[in-house]
């Protein structure tokens, strides 16, 4: 198996990818992030998320994803998405979720939420984080484990990943997207 492991967030600018009801509120959609996004996922052979995350765009229906739950023992399909797979990562690993997916290579997106980033911060090439800095989303979901404690920046840095250059995806709202790199 050989896997290019990118993540995908847009946080507000106080760290946040929700909102206190676990909701991605509309203050954070863009249309310059979602074209990116979307043209992201495309590319993708595998998205990896949670059951709240989903990123509902006209091609959704057509990705394989993993979808991580703990109310599963073992892997299955979802009954609601035919390319999905139900997973639960205390019963088998990634490798065994991708081969029931029958995804051996490729770029795998991950897509949250913060327990899902957390799972593989040790193993991402690229971490692109995208950022909107005049939103603010006080007792909003911090997007990784540890924020607000700590910024998204230092979360990222912590895992030995370096931040490139950013992007400009919506000069009006000076939103950028920086790609974090394994060095």
């Amino acid at each position: 198996m050989s896997f290019r492991i990118e993540g995908y967030v847009i946080v507000s600018a106080d760290g946040m990818l929700a909102d206190a009801g676990h909701v991605m509120p509309d203050s954070l959609k863009f249309d310059g992030d979602k074209l990116f996004f979307e043209q992201a996922l495309d590319r993708a052979a595998l998205i990896v998320h949670g059951r709240n995350s989903h990123e509902q765009q006209p091609n959704s229906p057509k990705r394989k994803r993993l979808i991580l739950t703990r109310k599963i023992k073992a892997l299955s399909v979802d009954p609601e998405m035919p390319n999905a797979t139900l997973w639960n990562p205390k019963q088998a690993s990634f490798e065994e979720a991708c081969a029931f997916a029958d995804v051996a290579s490729g770029m795998v997106a991950i897509i949250g939420g913060p327990a899902v980033f957390e799972m593989f911060m040790g193993r991402y090439d690229t971490f692109w984080l995208s950022e909107a800095p005049h939103v603010r989303l006080p007792g909003g979901e911090g997007c990784f484990v540890g924020v607000p404690q700590r910024s998204p920046h230092e979360v990222l840095a912590s895992h030995g990943l370096k931040p490139g250059t950013p992007y400009l995806l919506d000069a009006a709202h000076e939103v950028t997207v920086t790609p974090w790199r394994r060095t």
